[in-house]
């Protein structure tokens, strides 16, 4: 599957530490070969649409991803601080995912 990002998404990446890089893009590298087959550990689902890219490492980094037009959109990231997913990246990743398919 074809993954499409956005401008936002690939700064956010370029931003973390060279080794998290790293992990980042061989994780996007496993959801573009493996797309909606890709499950725990690497991918899970949040919301009806939404699903989140999970990279593990000394930086905990989640990319909300879906699929739309047989394609992946990676909507947006963040670094993970606490155990709860905060409620504001999962409302911009909603917006953006709205605005994407209206």
């Amino acid at each position: 599957m074809q993954i499409h990002t956005n401008p936002e998404v690939e700064k956010f990446i370029y931003s973390l530490e060279k080794q998290t890089i790293a992990k980042t893009l061989r994780t996007i590298d496993l959801l573009e070969r493996f797309g909606f087959n890709l499950s725990m550990p690497h991918s899970k689902k949040v919301t009806d649409n939404i699903f989140e890219l999970r990279v593990r490492g000394q930086q905990e980094v989640r990319i909300f991803y879906c699929f739309y037009k047989d394609q992946i959109h990676l909507l947006s990231g963040f670094v993970k601080k606490s155990q709860k997913t905060p409620p504001k990246e999962l409302l911009k990743a909603g917006n953006k995912y709205k605005a994407l398919t209206s």
